[in-house]
């Protein structure tokens, strides 16, 4: 539950007010991407609109891979439910951080979010193993992982604490930034990088040979400016969305982390729709996961041309060898830690 009731209250206000906002900016909710016939319902923007909006909290924009994935699942999940539900995209943290959106999913406040693994294995500790670094040879094994099924039994732990898990994502291999290059783990001692909130990707940067440090991504930008921090690390798309490449201009190819984002809805309503609707909405969930990597690799070759040809960033190419080296006990630790994430880990191996 989401303890600071002034802030509930304040973000509860805002949607609200949001919910009556015109769409049709980056700044504003959109609804989905298609074009429907005459006699549907249709947003300002000509976007399929249920009978039931879901809201649905992101915190990047709405040109983000994820946020498109999520309008063309709204529309599909119009179509597969007759009409009687589509989504509503909230992006740039409107509604509320990751961490701030996942306590509203379990709370009701909200309906769903699309929030980082690191947020989720806050709940359950066993997801730690599906953000493992280096545990993925490939982008493309990744995705084989998430398509396969064999996640769902780890995905199920979560309806205890409120929340289901439909689907998981990911924008592609996370690399360090910052004022200067990092090619091996002695350039990162005594850099304090940024990680997200979790202990799990702190000792991962820790082991890596920096500082992690834990913040919240909308504060990333000012704390590199300030001097605050000297780094950070995400994927090229983010990186670039962010304007992060204007205060951290090296970009060193460490490919050290896939880290999944999980889509997540509030279980008691989830639970209240039909059988057939729920089964509707897994399939479209399901279906949703090779558009968005198709989605994602397109933008990273468009994005890592920019960056390099427009953007004045350096790409630094690095031997990823020693940081494996560091992190085989990091990895197998985590692997270990229960059943479950034994299963899950030679789950992830066998579809190699």
């Amino acid at each position: 539950m989401f303890k600071k009731k002034s802030a509930l209250a304040t973000l509860l206000a805002g949607l609200m007010i949001l919910s009556l906002a015109a769409c049709g900016n980056n700044d504003t909710p959109a609804g989905g991407s298609g074009s429907p016939a005459p006699s549907q319902s249709q947003s300002a923007d000509g976007a399929k609109m249920g009978q039931t909006v879901l809201k649905c909290s992101f915190n990047q924009t709405i040109e983000n891979p994820e946020a498109k994935t999520l309008l063309k699942l709204s529309d599909d999940l119009y179509d597969a439910t007759e009409g009687r539900y589509s989504i509503e995209v909230y992006p740039s943290e409107q509604l509320g951080s990751q961490q701030e959106s996942l306590e509203l999913v379990q709370s009701g406040a909200i309906d769903m979010a699309l929030v980082a693994n690191s947020i989720v294995e806050g709940v359950n500790s066993d997801f730690a193993i599906i953000g493992c670094p280096y545990v993925y040879d490939s982008i493309e094994h990744q995705q084989k992982v998430f398509e396969s099924g064999k996640l769902d039994e780890l995905f199920a732990t979560t309806e205890a604490s409120g929340f289901t898990v439909l689907s998981a994502y990911s924008l592609g291999a996370r690399c360090v930034y910052g004022n200067k290059p990092v090619t091996s783990p002695e350039d990162l001692k005594g850099m304090k990088i940024r990680v997200m909130q979790s202990d799990t990707m702190i000792k991962m940067m820790d082991t890596m040979g920096g500082i992690g440090t834990a913040m919240a991504q909308g504060d990333v930008y000012s704390a590199i400016q300030a001097g605050t921090l000297d780094g950070a690390e995400n994927n090229i798309i983010t990186y670039t969305d962010l304007l992060q490449y204007e205060v951290a201009p090296y970009y060193s190819l460490t490919n050290h982390l896939m880290i999944p984002d999980e889509l997540i809805i509030n279980t008691k309503l989830f639970e209240g729709m039909s059988a057939e609707d729920q089964a509707a909405f897994k399939k479209a969930a399901a279906e949703s996961v090779p558009y968005m990597f198709d989605l994602a690799a397109e933008l990273r070759q468009t994005y890592f041309d920019k960056c390099e040809n427009e953007l004045g960033v350096t790409i630094t190419e690095v031997d990823v060898a020693p940081f494996q080296e560091k992190m085989a006990d990091f990895i197998n630790d985590v692997a270990n830690r229960s059943d479950m994430t034994k299963a899950v880990y030679e789950a992830i191996k066998s579809e190699r």
